[in-house]
């Protein structure tokens, strides 16, 4: 008796934790121990989101924010909440309706970039806000 073995191999892609297939991201970036957005990052996220067809009827919008490690975890989880609401707050004032906008706050919890690093560290400072197509 003759036995056969077939192995079936699914491909499935592999994408990074950092970004998912079909979302679309832009990131503001921070300076140590800030919240500030600068006119320039400003102004280029508004012509990012205006570029952009159907924006509220076709995504949703996900403010993710993350520090460094400096300062300790009580800090930086206040240092997250002000910068996503320093972000939220220019949606806001440009007409984003405040039930479309999502937040996560991670602090230093998670960082994506190496924080053993100062390019690292400066990297992990930001906002990042995805847009994630709604799917009916």
């Amino acid at each position: 008796m003759r036995i056969s073995l077939v192995l079936i191999i699914f491909f499935h892609p592999v994408f990074s934790s950092a970004q998912h297939a079909d979302e679309i991201r832009k990131s503001i970036y921070f300076g140590g121990g800030s919240y500030y957005v600068d006119d320039t990052q400003a102004t280029e996220l508004l012509n990012w989101l205006d570029s952009i067809p159907n924006l509220l009827t076709k995504y949703e919008i996900h403010l993710i924010s993350h520090t460094d490690p400096i300062g300790g975890k009580a800090y930086n989880e206040w240092l997250s909440e002000m910068r996503s609401t320093a972000v939220k707050e220019i949606l806001l004032n440009h007409q984003i309706p405040e039930n479309k906008i999502s937040v996560k706050d991670w602090g230093l919890e998670n960082p994506v970039y190496s924080n053993t690093t100062r390019r690292g560290m400066s990297m992990n400072r930001r906002v990042d806000v995805i847009l994630y197509p709604i799917v009916y």
